[in-house]
């Protein structure tokens, strides 16, 4: 487990486990942890939102919890439910066996033994390992009710099911929450947060990351596919190829023992780096032969 006591040390930290930060995001971390504050991180679909909440869980030693968000998500999904089949099953045993108390089996059908606890109550339980990280991953999907909601359990940090009472949290969870910005986020809610927006990296920490995440690619080939993507973003897409997608096609590339790009190898693959047909499309013919051939003049610049 490591110790986040001074920015470097998060930085640190962090590209142990394989994730490379710049200051800016390793600030706020640093931050976030000292004065217990949730985290907002914005930015778009790929940059490594998700995955920082996961490396911070592992440096620290620490459960990660996340609750995916969704269009129609509720309190109650979010929070906790009752498992209705066991709850059923056991008053047909009760009344089978003649031993239907009401107030009893009332008693039991509403306790521990039959709550299934969904992510937002079981960050609020207490850890031997300490408070975990709760994740709420795209926020932005989620309605504006489920929002309000979520205000008031970050402010408290207590959840309250009618049938038990209140559950406050004996720690407080290290809260990341996450937005690919598909909609604004209410301001009251990021009020609660320190914000951070995490963008596409620059070539030399897309280098570092590409290195981390999949080590056994060569150097040269690391440097050209870092370059290709870039260039890519640059383009006019529907959606612009995240970190995430310089990572896959890296592996997919070494899958195929691959050790320069060229317009065919690139054709083959494009799948693994753009996710729309219209955006493959635009990269047919000589276009990823002229993408290629920019990229190339942009590593040798740098």
């Amino acid at each position: 487990m490591q110790d986040f006591n001074s920015i470097d040390a998060v930085q640190a930290a962090l590209g142990e486990e394989g994730y490379v930060c710049g200051r800016s995001l390793a600030t706020v971390v640093f931050l976030s942890l000292r004065l217990g504050r949730p985290l907002f991180l914005e930015g778009e679909a790929g940059v490594g939102k998700t995955e920082i909440a996961k490396a911070i869980a592992a440096a620290l030693g620490r459960r990660l919890i996340r609750l995916q968000c969704y269009e129609g998500l509720d309190a109650s999904s979010a929070v906790y439910e009752w498992n209705f089949a066991a709850q059923m099953v056991a008053i047909r045993t009760a009344e089978a066996s003649g031993s239907a108390d009401r107030e009893v089996l009332n008693a039991e059908l509403f306790g521990p033994d039959y709550l299934v606890e969904r992510p937002l109550l079981q960050a609020m339980r207490p850890d031997p390992a300490g408070a975990p990280v709760l994740l709420i991953d795209e926020l932005d999907r989620t309605d504006e009710p489920f929002e309000a909601f979520l205000l008031e359990a970050l402010s408290d940090f207590q959840v309250t099911i009618p049938e038990i009472g209140t559950i406050a949290a004996p720690e407080p969870p290290i809260v990341i929450v996450t937005s690919n910005r598909t909609r604004e986020v209410h301001d009251a809610l990021k009020r609660r947060c320190l914000y951070h927006w995490v963008d596409y990296p620059d070539f030399e920490r897309e280098i570092a990351i590409l290195q981390a995440r999949a080590p056994e690619a060569a150097e040269a080939l690391s440097r050209e596919i870092v370059a290709f993507v870039q260039q890519l973003r640059t383009e006019d897409l529907f959606k612009k190829p995240g970190v995430a997608e310089t990572i896959d096609w890296a592996k997919c590339l070494l899958a195929l023992d691959v050790l320069t790009l060229s317009p065919e190898v690139i054709a083959d693959t494009l799948g693994a780096v753009l996710k729309y047909q219209d955006d493959i499309a635009k990269l047919q013919g000589s276009e990823a032969g002229r993408l290629l051939d920019q990229a190339r003049a942009s590593m040798e610049v740098a």
